[in-house]
């Protein structure tokens, strides 16, 4: 019963946090795949992100060649690839047409004090946004403020908990729009009393279908912590793509499905994948 609601709540639902192939990790689909199948299921539209380079040319080549309704788009991560902090590539991605600016995420400080991720191929120093006294560096305010200027987002990618809130607050309170990434997950945890009150600033949560299916937090907890935010400021993704695992489009089904089995109406579900991502993707 439960799947084929889910079914029904697909059409029109955006995933704006997807892997796909050509990538330096091993990828279980490509750009055109990634729409094509999410086009078969009616979804409205898929976010194409890749750690080491900007994805909004591939996105606008995808959707000149796919013959989908649904549409892909792009973004820029902020690791050494790109240049590390860099507001030139910023703009540039922007300028091209990215909806979401990351920070950095696999060659952030934070994430590499974990250790590689699968993958991992150069040894590099980790990147922060904080200078020595726990303050935004220069350079993040100056990308905020290309943010803004551009309308986009940004994210905060795989950055420490304390970087996080910090980059959160700090850019709302100069009017940029803000995402706080996957706070379930092991690296980037974020406490669901600190979620609810960054969305009650207007920072949006993102919540990935990955973090369950891998153990990082319990059904229940994610459940708990989308009530604690609030569904209008929360927008579910999948962050899959990973060679190996379910593809995309069915993460999505199986993140909805499992929400609705937790007791989630059709209009909640409908913020998360519809109405709340299409705000992000609108910028695009």
């Amino acid at each position: 019963m439960f799947r084929e609601m889910a079914r029904e709540l697909i059409v029109g639902a955006y995933d704006l946090h997807t892997h796909t192939t050509p990538s330096a990790f091993p990828r279980a689909l490509n750009d055109l795949e990634l729409v094509r199948e999410a086009d078969a299921l009616g979804m409205a539209g898929v976010m194409i992100k890749a750690h080491y380079g900007s994805t909004s040319t591939r996105a606008a080549l995808v959707n000149l060649i796919s013959g989908c309704r649904c549409q892909a788009y792009g973004g820029l991560v902020l690791n050494w690839p790109t240049g590390g902090l860099n507001p030139y590539s910023v703009e540039n991605a922007l300028k091209t047409g990215a909806s979401i600016i990351w920070m950095p995420t696999r060659d952030s400080k934070n994430c590499l004090a974990y250790g590689d991720m699968p993958g991992d191929f150069f040894t590099r120093p980790g990147i922060t946004i904080l200078d020595e006294d726990g303050n935004l560096l220069p350079v993040v305010r100056e990308i905020m403020d290309i943010v803004k200027k551009y309308d986009g987002w940004l994210a905060t990618g795989h950055l420490s908990t304390e970087e996080s809130i910090l980059l959160c607050r700090e850019g709302r309170k100069e009017h940029v729009n803000m995402i706080l990434t996957h706070p379930e997950w092991d690296r980037t945890k974020v406490p669901g009393s600190v979620q609810a009150d960054l969305a009650s600033i207007g920072v949006l949560i993102e919540k990935n279908w990955l973090n369950i299916a891998e153990g990082s937090v319990s059904r229940e907890e994610m459940a708990k912590n989308i009530r604690l935010a609030g569904p209008e400021h929360t927008y579910l993704a999948t962050d899959r793509g990973q060679a190996g695992a379910e593809h995309p489009a069915e993460g999505m089904l199986r993140f909805i499905e499992t929400l609705l089995e937790l007791g989630f109406s059709r209009e909640e579900i409908d913020w998360m994948t519809k109405k709340v991502p299409q705000r992000i993707a609108a910028q695009g």
